[in-house]
């Protein structure tokens, strides 16, 4: 019986074969065949099996994959949808390689797929109290300085405990320094056999100093690097194969030999015997090529620690105490005792705990390590904070507004945390070619014996097994899988700290091809913060403090930019406020509601139209004197009659002109898109020198102008703030919105200004560029690496330069292979963007 099954979950080429695997162990099943692109597994069984069966099968091995029938639009519900561990930080690892794409592990080990020690996540948490403990009796302990109630000793700090990363660096430093000190001895000893007079002799024959080699090699073999053993046996055991897999096959050849050459030297040809007798061993070829892979993994464990050096640095922002008002009191608090709309006061030089706004007092702030701008913000009362920037020199109060997790730092730091574990779209290349690769390099290898067996000088076969563990050790696959990772780590984090949040890693391979680049007008070109300028009267019967009391009304519940502005003007201007009912927003038109039984409407002409009230001439004359300033003018109805207007100005961010010169230089067609009319269009284009523009657009207008680029072979980004840009957000290549935006339009976006500020999107661009450059030349060394090392190490330099590649030159090579991958990703800590 065959049967086709859809299968949900698989992000790569390791997931297909975990999935084949893990299906090909339920008992009568013959055979599985899963196939990555369909994201279907054809079963091959004995007897119909339930799909019931296959189903706990998967969910037992920890849920990450689904399979269900074919067609079958699986929705999964909250109840019986199976969660991953959350990702938490401490405790939580990941593969550096993201073999099965994020999947995340509860403890740690190495991958199941490549063999690579599973890294820790970095913990999230914003702040931890410092906490004091007695020397003497460790069981005290106190949330501040003080001395012991047992003894009267002052107490000390409490350590923090050992990370899982550096217990792992400090565990291999213990086994690299014991490979060491016994793989030294045996190689002094194996090296003294060049020596014509070979002082080592004169105190005992070969043989014995065979057997001392053999001795020393115990530790290292099966103490100190017996992990990779482990990791090769179940790299074959479960067809996984990977970098440990040579490594094992390679140095175990290379010991068991000289193991058997000891034990049993009469099966050996003479080929392989010295003049003594003695059977050549290679005790020191194994043992050093074993601690040479040690040593890369060492450095490469210490390496490591450096790619998510942007995240602690953001941890170490937030302050863990703050000063909090109580009764009129300063009271120093927790940072985790916070709550909504706590006063809080900043003294001068202290970090601001949490996010909120300015009640009482003025200062300057320092945001740079938010939105990578080095000039201090002038704040005053009224004016937003965010956890984590500097105040300056004058102490101001505040009140909380988004505490503990809400916080612009807390979800900054989630951001980047998620978006370094994303997976580009270029990696797929690796994952194709490793899938290939060790059965490859394992075949090289047995060729590289027979043509030397065949053709090679004599000793023959020496020369031959030598160079087989040569090609075996030399052969890296590692390289090619963190040839990405690394780098979209790294540069994720550069971007956090020049304020640019990127969400995951497809964003900042699109970006690097971006040729046409979307902007919305309100809130991205201009500042975002209108003002009411004037309100005219079309009605005899109604004057303007009439208009605007049913202005403020409709307006009061309304969260748009243009509504606030108007309910902060009406405030000003001691304007009634009556209440509405019925109220409705019509996105992209304005607003309405019922207010003392009259049907008012607000907004432009296609909501005058919607509220079947017609505009005269007379009136869009009067609108367009405002709208050629750059100024926009809503209307005003009452009962489907058009009553007055409200004209409101909002300025042009003073970096926009320039952002947008910037943008089309670098070979970008920039399109202006908004909702406003033509003429304020017209105005605000002119003053940006922007041939291209649009106007009166409402959402679905942005999302099909998105879609008609799309059709023409234009690799598109929008920027955008409000609610009404999230479609086309969502439908773009890459959606950028501005921090200072609504929350639907950052969710709906890719990569997300914290600034606001179209010059991120110059920022954003650069570091895409700088990113996709150093992914592609670590993908380029490791495979030119590769395509180089394992023909050297075979031999092909032997009949012309007589040249051979030793098994311990190889291994020292294919340990900084990956340890050079991992140092070119960092320098893009360095990259100016």
């Amino acid at each position: 019986m065959k049967y086709s099954y859809h299968i949900h979950g698989m992000t790569c080429n390791g997931c297909r074969s975990h999935v084949e695997d893990t299906l090909s162990k339920v008992d009568g099943v013959s055979k599985v065949n899963v196939d990555l692109d369909k994201a279907e597994a054809i079963i091959e069984m004995d007897k119909h099996i339930p799909i019931e069966t296959f189903q706990e099968t998967l969910k037992n091995d920890g849920g990450r994959y689904s399979i269900h029938h074919e067609g079958e639009h699986h929705q999964h519900s909250e109840d019986k949808k199976e969660k991953q561990p959350k990702r938490k930080g401490a405790g939580t690892f990941y593969c550096p390689m993201h073999c099965e794409g994020d999947k995340i592990y509860d403890k740690s080990g190495d991958c199941p797929v490549c063999g690579m020690d599973l890294v820790e996540e970095q913990n999230l948490s914003i702040a931890s109290i410092e906490q004091w403990t007695c020397p003497m009796h460790p069981e005290i302990v106190k949330d501040e300085a003080g001395s012991c109630p047992i003894c009267g000793m002052d107490l000390v700090p409490m350590k923090a405990d050992l990370s899982a990363e550096e217990k792992s660096y400090k565990k291999l430093l213990k086994k690299f320094w014991i490979a060491t000190a016994f793989t030294l001895p045996i190689f002094l000893i194996a090296m003294s056999e060049m020596l014509t007079n070979n002082p080592l002799y004169d105190i005992m024959e070969q043989k014995y100093w065979n057997w001392i080699q053999f001795a020393l090699s115990i530790p290292v073999v099966f103490y100190a690097t017996w992990m990779f053993f482990e990791r090769a046996y179940r790299s074959i055991k479960t067809w996984n194969l990977n970098m440990f897999t040579l490594i094992g096959i390679g140095a175990g050849v290379a010991w068991l030999f000289s193991v058997f050459g000891m034990f049993f030297p009469d099966i050996f040809p003479s080929q392989f015997k010295t003049e003594s007798g003695a059977v050549h061993v290679y005790f020191e070829a194994a043992t050093v090529i074993l601690t040479l892979v040690l040593l890369g993994q060492l450095l490469e464990a210490r390496a490591h620690s450096k790619t998510n050096s942007a995240v602690k640095e953001l941890l170490k922002l937030a302050p863990n105490k703050a000063i909090k008002i109580v009764n009129g009191e300063e009271v120093e608090v927790s940072i985790d005792d916070i709550e909504l709309n706590d006063i809080l006061k900043v003294k001068p030089g202290d970090k601001i705990p949490v996010d909120g706004v300015i009640t009482e007092g003025e200062t300057t702030i320092d945001e740079s390590m938010i939105t990578g701008e080095p000039i201090p913000v002038n704040k005053v009362n009224g004016d937003i904070v965010s956890s984590g920037t500097i105040n300056g020199n004058q102490s101001f109060l505040m009140k909380a507004e988004k505490v503990g997790s809400d916080t612009l730092l807390s979800q900054i730091i989630h951001m980047v945390n998620d978006a370094s574990r994303s997976r580009a779209p270029i990696q797929n290349l690796a994952d194709k070619v490793s899938g290939y690769f060790v059965p490859i390099v394992v075949l090289i290898s047995l060729i590289t014996f027979a043509v030397w067996a065949i053709w090679g000088p004599e000793p023959v076969y020496v020369y031959a097994f030598v160079n087989a563990i040569a090609v075996l050790i030399i052969a890296c696959p590692c390289a090619l899988g963190l040839a990405t990772p690394m780098s979209v780590m790294v540069g994720v984090g550069r971007g956090a700290q020049n304020g640019v949040l990127i969400k995951n890693a497809e964003a900042l391979e699109k970006m690097d091809k971006v040729n046409t680049l979307i902007v919305d007008k309100t809130g991205t070109i201009t500042e975002g913060r209108p003002t009411v300028e004037t309100v005219g009267a079309f009605s005899v019967t109604l004057n303007e403090k009439e208009l605007l009391k049913y202005i403020v009304s409709l307006n009061t519940n309304s969260e748009h930019p243009l509504a606030e502005a108007t309910v902060k003007y009406g405030k000003e201007h001691n304007a009634e406020i009556i209440k509405s009912e019925n109220f409705s927003a019509v996105t992209g038109k304005g607003v309405k509601a019922i207010i003392n039984d009259k049907k008012v409407a607000l907004g432009n002409p296609k909501m005058m139209e919607f509220a079947k009230a017609d505009i005269t001439s007379k009136m869009k004359d009067e609108a367009k004197s405002y709208q050629k300033q750059g100024k926009t003018v809503s209307y005003l109805s009452i009962n489907e009659t058009v009553v007055g207007y409200v004209v409101i100005g909002d300025k042009i961010k003073e970096t926009s002109a320039k952002a947008i010169k910037a943008i089309q230089d670098k070979g970008i067609d920039v399109i202006m898109l908004t909702g406003d009319n033509h003429d304020t269009a017209l105005a605000v284009a002119s003053e940006l020198n922007l041939a291209d523009f649009k106007a009166s657009m409402l959402p679905e207008d942005k999302l099909k102008e998105v879609e008609k680029l799309h059709k023409v072979g234009k690799v598109v980004a929008m920027a955008g703030d409000g609610i009404n840009d999230a479609p086309a957000l969502a439908k773009s290549d890459v959606g950028i919105a501005m921090g200072t935006g609504t929350d639907v339009a950052i969710e709906s976006a890719m990569i997300t200004l914290v600034k606001g500020d179209l010059h991120g999107i110059i920022k954003a661009r650069n570091l895409s560029h700088s990113v996709m450059k150093n992914i592609k030349q670590n993908l380029f060394f490791a495979l030119i690496y590769n395509t180089l090392g394992v023909p050297i190490a075979a031999g092909v330099l032997f009949p012309f330069f007589g040249i051979l590649l030793s098994p311990m030159i190889a291994a020292l090579a294919m340990s900084f292979s990956s340890v050079s991958v991992i140092v070119n990703a960092l320098r893009l800590r360095k990259a100016k963007i």
